[in-house]
């Protein structure tokens, strides 16, 4: 017999230093609206990619990466 689960994903991202990770607001959402939706909560994320999932734990990571560098 096959059973078939859904996968939980799990949002990372650095902030400054702490990492803050998010849950899943909406499964059914593509990435790319989880990133949006949480935009309005950290304005960091307004400029951010969301690199490839990654499988640990019984869960799906993906990290959401800061695209603007520091200067100097």
């Amino acid at each position: 017999m096959l059973l078939a689960t859904e996968i939980e994903r799990v949002f990372v991202f650095d902030n400054n230093g702490n990492e803050i990770t998010l849950t899943d607001p909406e499964p059914r959402w593509s990435e790319e609206a989880v990133l949006d939706f949480y935009a309005n909560s950290y304005p960091i994320l307004t400029t951010a990619k969301i690199s490839a999932p990654k499988f640990r734990d019984d869960k799906i990571f993906y990290r959401f990466e800061s695209v603007i560098g520091t200067k100097g």
